[in-house]
């Protein structure tokens, strides 16, 4: 096999497997990482001066981060069997079959008229308070928190796979794993999260303006360009703004707004152009991460073509 064709053949066999199979039912490997994450957290978070305190979440965060994916990068041999063992690590940290999943769930309850069904699933996908959502709201989040875990669970993974191949996806997951346990601004987490959050927003840095720009191109370009220029610099999360803004631009709709959470009401920029969010428009937003999914697996097969 070419040099130039193994990593685009190993990513295409690797979102191949997902797609497959989905995440592994048992015995998943994330599950494991979680337990264990949560263990050390509470063994090392409190009890210490906020500067103390990102320091521990800084080693935590090192210690549970790096050795996997420098393991990778050290025992993975070059040829064909490195290139399944890459895409192994590849299907393993890879989210969108699971992504798509749960956001049909919804869309299902909302076809079905089961609201309170429709507010209990998309609570599993977002961390707002989703009880007293209507079917808009349920609709909104759902689409929002599709949009930005297409990045999240899926881009992201796939640019640090196209630079360091398997070890790369695994440190990304990894990453963001953390940065979804640990990252909140909340008392518990503040300090103890403070380097998971920052560290995923710059891993997350590149992959979300090119996710961004997948929006855009499979899909409205001129208005997701336009509100990822305008919108995105409003938004709190320097890496979900541009992704939800574009995403919301390219599929003509409003996102955003209020939203209750843990307790408090947030008043959040709005996103986007056109009409509000309806249940019909959750297939639209998975048809829209799948097309930047091929898109993001052509490119590097036509560039690998041209090198072969």
């Amino acid at each position: 096999m070419p040099t130039a064709l193994s990593l685009p053949l190993a990513a295409i066999a690797g979102a191949g497997l997902d797609r497959l199979l989905g995440e592994p039912r048992r015995w998943h490997p994330l599950v494991g990482f979680g337990a264990l994450a949560a263990a050390m957290e509470g063994a090392l978070n409190g009890g210490a001066s906020p500067r103390r305190c990102r320091l521990r979440g800084l080693l935590a965060w090192t210690v549970l981060v790096l050795p996997l994916p420098l393991l990778a990068v050290w025992t993975i041999p070059p040829g064909l069997c490195g290139a399944l063992i890459d895409a192994a690590l590849l299907y393993l940290a890879l989210g969108a079959r699971s992504l798509s999943e749960h956001a049909c769930r919804v869309a299902d309850d909302l076809a079905s008229g089961d609201l309170d069904a429709a507010r209990r699933h998309v609570g599993w996908m977002v961390s707002r308070q989703t009880t007293d959502l209507d079917a808009a709201g349920v609709a909104g989040a759902c689409i929002e928190s599709t949009l930005e875990n297409g990045n999240d669970a899926v881009f992201g993974t796939l640019f640090w796979f196209a630079l360091f191949g398997g070890a790369g996806a695994l440190l990304f997951r990894l990453a963001n794993t953390l940065d979804a346990m640990w990252g909140y601004r909340d008392q518990r987490f503040a300090d103890f999260g403070w380097a998971a959050a920052r560290l995923d927003d710059l891993l997350n840095f590149v992959p979300a303006r090119l996710t961004a720009l997948s929006y855009a191109l499979c899909g409205r370009a001129g208005v997701a360009l336009r509100c990822w220029r305008r919108q995105a610099p409003s938004w709190k999360s320097p890496n979900a703004g541009p992704v939800m803004a574009a995403g919301a631009g390219s599929l003509g709709l409003l996102l955003g707004g209020a939203a209750v959470y843990h307790g408090r009401l947030e008043q959040r920029p709005v996103l986007g152009e056109g009409r509000p969010a309806g249940g019909q428009d959750i297939a639209r937003a998975l048809t829209l991460v799948r097309r930047s999914l091929l898109l993001w697996l052509a490119v590097p097969l036509c560039w690998g073509l041209l090198r072969a």
